[in-house]
């Protein structure tokens, strides 16, 4: 009984849909992280600080995660913003530490750079497959009449 809910969630959720839940979940916990206890060193982050707070940026990341999560259960093609969002929150990170590693402020942000950027790679690379048909139900058996 147990490992047919498992399959049948795998089969609702698709391939597409199981890498947008844990990156979800994740996103979601790293805006929680940031709201409730900001990292201590904010030396890779002066560029993005000065566009908004750092909860701001807690919320920005929930927004992500959250859309993701939903995403994971919308249909094939119709999870896009969840992909997007994924993306698009990590871009703004990577690009403050790599500034702040080239201005000398952040000796370590070029590792952070690096860090988000593969982050977002697996991400990238599932929003380009397309989800594999499902499967049709089996036809009933017709060994006998009624």
């Amino acid at each position: 009984m147990r490992c047919r809910a498992v399959r049948r969630l795998g089969r609702q959720l698709g391939r597409r849909g199981a890498i947008l839940t844990p990156y979800g979940l994740i996103y979601t916990l790293i805006g929680y992280g940031q709201i409730i206890t900001p990292q201590p060193d904010q030396r890779g982050l002066k560029v993005l600080l000065s566009l908004m707070p750092l909860d701001a940026w807690g919320w920005c990341w929930i927004v992500a995660g959250v859309t993701a999560l939903l995403c994971a259960w919308a249909p094939p093609g119709r999870d896009t913003a969840g992909f997007v969002g994924l993306v698009l929150i990590v871009v703004p990170w990577t690009a403050t530490y790599l500034v702040a590693w080239l201005l000398g402020d952040y000796p370590r942000g070029w590792v952070a750079a690096a860090i988000w950027a593969a982050l977002v790679v697996p991400v990238l690379v599932v929003a380009g497959w397309p989800e594999p048909p499902r499967r049709k139900r089996a036809e009933p058996p017709y060994g006998y009449e009624s």
